[in-house]
């Protein structure tokens, strides 16, 4: 069934985030005050190598209180293409210009309470041009090989959604068929 929507009141914005609730009606004409979060979309790429390694931050999420990789990822900018923004974010948060992007998928995180959108991007190349811009993103950049991704989620080394979605999805188009 289709919920229906009556209103929707903001209760917090700022530039980043617009926590909100809903009055919507569900089965039975039953009402009810829903939260939700409206978020600006984002964009990333997942970088590989000749060597099939993909570019990876390893990072601590303080939410979580947990260390884990990452592929590079962010906002994308008022009057930015996703394409443009997942260039943008791959080089200020490892230091490599990603070659030529192209889409790889599109994911809603978590639609049962937020309308974030993430644009998720390939390249097959990258160029080193230094230092990461932005320093505070990542204790460190490596690429890992694509074949040991199954093994990262399975010690929850990679639990990011958007990162474990690009990254299977890629290891289950580059995996030999049985």
């Amino acid at each position: 069934m289709r919920w229906t929507v009556y209103s929707e009141k903001p209760l917090y914005t700022d530039p980043w985030l617009d926590l909100r609730v809903a009055d919507v009606e569900i089965t039975g004409g039953r009402r009810l005050q829903h939260r939700l979060i409206r978020s600006a979309p984002g964009a990333g790429a997942v970088v590989m190598d000749d060597q099939c390694r993909v570019l990876l931050e390893w990072r601590h999420r303080f939410i979580t209180d947990t260390w884990a990789y990452e592929i590079p990822i962010g906002g994308v900018h008022e009057g930015e293409e996703p394409v443009e923004a997942a260039a943008r974010e791959v080089e200020e948060e490892t230091g490599w210009r990603p070659g030529p992007l192209r889409p790889l998928l599109y994911v809603q995180p978590s639609p049962g309470i937020s309308d974030s959108e993430h644009h998720v991007f390939r390249a097959d190349s990258a160029e080193y041009v230094g230092a990461p811009t932005e320093d505070w993103e990542a204790e460190r950049i490596v690429w890992l090989p694509l074949a040991c991704v199954p093994d990262l989620v399975a010690r929850r080394e990679l639990v990011s959604g958007t990162s474990v979605n690009a990254l299977l999805y890629l290891y289950s188009q580059a995996a030999p068929r049985g």
